[in-house]
């Protein structure tokens, strides 16, 4: 008799579900992690071609403005590839988590008014965000607490 066969799951289900279920936030976490790590790099080496299809006028208006700030770009480039690095690595998740939060929040937003297409890469990319940030929910319980007192 195998001696793993002896242990129940109880109710809830099988042990092999159980045991999936726990690397569901590591498979999370791989998924918006690669794609924000490689788009991270791209915005230093520029390996990724630029889309034929040209911008709609507003959207080709806000990406020429973060262009000629000067640092936007850079700054965008440098957090993309910060948060995929520490999602990747299981590192400081929960800031990885507050970092991508305001820049998915622009991006939903740019999607939604000025350039639709986008939009199942944002929504996916925010379900993930969303699903992380409830699996990590503990750790945000002080951040969100309405009244903190400094130490």
């Amino acid at each position: 008799m195998n001696p793993d066969s002896s242990a129940s799951a109880g109710p809830g289900g099988s042990m092999q579900e159980k045991s999936f279920s726990r690397h569901i936030p590591s498979i999370a976490r791989f998924l918006m992690g690669l794609p924000l790590f490689v788009f991270g790099l791209n915005g230093f080496l520029n390996f990724i071609p630029q889309p034929t299809t040209p911008l709609p006028a507003g959207a080709a208006a806000f990406v020429g403005a973060l262009l000629k700030s000067g640092y936007m770009m850079q700054l965008i480039g440098t957090t993309q590839l910060f948060v995929g690095a520490f999602l990747l690595l299981n590192r400081f998740v929960p800031l990885a988590l507050a970092l991508f939060a305001p820049f998915i929040v622009n991006a939903l937003a740019f999607h939604i008014f000025l350039e639709r297409s986008g939009l199942p890469m944002v929504a996916v990319f925010l379900a993930l965000e969303l699903y992380l940030a409830w699996k990590y929910r503990r750790a945000f319980r002080t951040m969100l607490a309405a009244r903190a007192a400094p130490e």
